[in-house]
């Protein structure tokens, strides 16, 4: 495996660096609250980046959100590509991508996912038409993620159909969805309990559901998505859930990589500036074996979140390489974005300080798509099984 960037690759992660950095000041960052910033939005889909996602793969896109996660950026950059841009772009149908890209890529569309980590709400799929997962009447979960991810052992993500999309009407209730307050459209993970593998992907309108503003650990601008009857199109198969959230637990891990990194910077010129008894903090020993646990942790959470991206984008199997990347995500970044508020003694305890914003949004990806425990009890359920299939 080879993770040196490509032309392409590295160029948009540089330009990237450019904007985040110019337009993602501490200063803007704190007057922006929980909003997003649109600006800075404009700035990156005039420059072409979120469209250029489909080129560059999930790679290119892991690299990109790095240095979002630098930042702390406020946008929708994450769930715009990996929901909208890359989930269409595999699994839409012909009609769909020629649709729905278009907006995605200009930034006119913004997309988020109803993906909960566990379990999730009851979503009612009526008149979903011959062939849905998720039949006329039937009852399903939405985004439940136990298992979700062993389709996406067996190879690379799914081929984009040319048929017309199946029609159908959702109701029901998810908690909270990251950036619904920015979103246009959604992607509802729904899963039929009464039909193994039956998982399925439904669009459905922003406009056309009903939203409360939530608030979370992180300031995403999430919301409470209510469905009642509305109208919603399956975006791919069967194989389509477990891809996007494989895709996504890999993209998510790529920006906690970026909060770490960002966090860590941080508090390495804090302590290497800070003196205490004439010298700088950064001379102290207990303070060095603390910053180089938290840069070990972090250089894992990147390179297993390379690792699935390149396997996703040369069609390999990569779902427990994903599942690999979402555990450190959740393990070593809350290691990470501790290490950075504790680095800063009594400044890290500043709920206004820009390392508070790592530690936020570091907690955040810590359990966004399955806490450590979670993705590791999945990963355990996956081994065995394959164990159990070998062995028959």
């Amino acid at each position: 495996m080879d993770f040196t960037p490509t032309e392409e690759q590295a160029a948009a992660r540089d330009l990237a660096r450019e904007i985040f950095g110019d337009l993602s000041t501490p200063e803007r960052l704190a007057a922006g609250g929980t909003g997003s910033d649109p600006e800075l939005w404009k700035a990156l889909c005039s420059a072409g980046l979120p469209g250029a996602v489909e080129e560059i793969g999930l790679l290119g896109l892991v690299l990109l959100l790095e240095e979002q996660g630098r930042t702390t950026a406020q946008v929708p950059f994450a769930a715009t590509c990996v929901y909208g841009l890359l989930a269409v772009a595999a699994h839409g149908t012909e009609e769909q991508r020629g649709r729905l890209l278009p907006g995605l890529r200009d930034g006119t569309a913004v997309a988020t996912g109803a993906f909960p980590a566990r379990g999730g709400v009851a979503v009612l799929v009526e008149g979903a038409g011959a062939g849905a997962s998720s039949g006329a009447g039937a009852v399903a979960s939405a985004g439940a993620v136990a298992g979700a991810s062993a389709g996406a052992q067996g190879g690379a993500h799914g081929e984009a159909g040319a048929g017309a999309p199946v029609a159908g009407r959702l109701t029901g209730v998810v908690p909270w969805v990251p950036w619904l307050r920015d979103a246009t459209e959604v992607l509802v993970a729904v899963r039929d309990p009464g039909r193994e593998g039956g998982q399925s992907l439904w669009r459905v309108r922003v406009a056309d559901t009903e939203t409360e503003p939530v608030e979370l650990t992180a300031p995403w601008a999430a919301g409470r998505l209510v469905l009642d009857g509305t109208p919603g199109e399956r975006i791919g198969g069967s194989e389509a859930y477990e891809d996007v959230l494989a895709s996504a637990r890999t993209a998510f891990a790529g920006l906690q990589a970026g909060v770490c990194a960002g966090s860590l910077a941080r508090a390495v010129a804090y302590t290497n500036e800070r003196e205490q008894f004439g010298r700088p903090l950064a001379a102290k020993q207990g303070v060095q074996l603390r910053a180089a646990d938290a840069h070990m942790d972090t250089e894992a959470i990147r390179v297993t979140a390379y690792e699935a991206a390149w396997r996703r984008d040369a069609g390999l199997p990569y779902g427990t390489h994903a599942l690999t990347a979402a555990w450190w995500a959740s393990e070593g970044g809350k290691r990470v974005v501790h290490a950075g508020q504790h680095l800063h003694g009594g400044m890290g305890a500043d709920l206004d300080h820009p390392v508070h914003r790592h530690f936020l949004w570091g907690r955040q990806l810590d359990a966004y798509l399955g806490s450590g425990s979670e993705v590791l009890e999945e990963m355990g359920d996956l081994i065995a099984r394959g164990e159990q299939e070998g062995a028959a």
